[in-house]
């Protein structure tokens, strides 16, 4: 295990010239879980330079976090690699979340689409973060779950892809209630079940046998009836509510 604090290496050798990231004075513990060294160290640095009064620490496996965050008060965040040497996917990111109790755990993974925002979200997580984003998305995503709030990258639809172009900030208490799922068609509910699956317009209208653009005009009346701006708050909020779980 490897701990770092303000004290180390200058975290601004780890960014590009010319780019300052805001500066936060808040306190207390950050953990980076990863099985990638140059990973866990690159993130550290980026961490630092933003929150010089942190400490960050290192585990490499998920039975080392979970050690440490035993032994760590005022931890602050996890953040999280989805693929570990000791665990895989959903069900090592809910030993975490269990174990960093109140702590923010935010998942960071190389592949991101809406079912795995998701499934990530259903999972406790309180963001998401794709490994090919840089450092900057740190300066959105830390402030947002560390106030409470969920982040997420803005993905188009069927992507599998580094990183999005928007992030929504979905703060506690603003998804749609469960009634509002209720209010959508059984051609409306299809079409969602497949958005979750991380299909394409095209490929959701294949599959239903109808147009592109029919498609399209359910996605404008179901994010309209649950009061959301695009896919993957939609996806948000079908995981928030519970609805993903029902409607696999």
């Amino acid at each position: 295990m490897t701990t770092h604090s303000h004290l180390g290496p200058d975290p601004a050798k780890a960014r590009p010239a010319g780019r300052t990231p805001p500066v936060s004075s808040t306190s207390g513990h950050i953990l980076i879980v990863d099985d990638h060294g140059l990973v866990r160290h690159g993130l550290s640095l980026a961490v630092q330079a933003r929150y010089p009064n942190m400490t960050v620490h290192e585990a490499g496996s998920l039975g080392q976090a979970t050690r440490l965050v035993r032994e760590l008060s005022d931890l602050a965040a996890v953040l999280y690699d989805l693929q570990l040497s000791d665990a895989d996917g959903m069900p090592g990111l809910s030993t975490m979340v269990e174990a960093a109790g109140s702590a923010p755990v935010i998942v960071v993974s190389g592949a991101v689409d809406a079912r795995v925002v998701a499934e990530a979200i259903r999972a406790g997580a309180r963001g998401v973060l794709p490994k090919g984003c840089g450092s900057e998305v740190l300066d959105q995503a830390l402030p947002i779950v560390l106030s409470g709030g969920l982040y997420a990258p803005a993905l188009p639809a069927g992507a599998v892809r580094p990183c999005g172009p928007a992030v929504p900030q979905i703060a506690s208490g603003s998804q749609p209630a469960p009634a509002l799922f209720e209010e959508l068609t059984e051609r409306q509910r299809a079409v969602l079940r497949l958005l979750l699956d991380g299909q394409s317009n095209k490929e959701i209208a294949r599959s239903l046998g109808v147009l592109e653009g029919t498609i399209k005009v359910h996605l404008r009346s179901i994010m309209l009836k649950l009061r959301v701006r695009n896919r993957t708050q939609l996806a948000l909020a079908a995981a928030r509510a519970g609805i993903l779980a029902a409607e696999a």
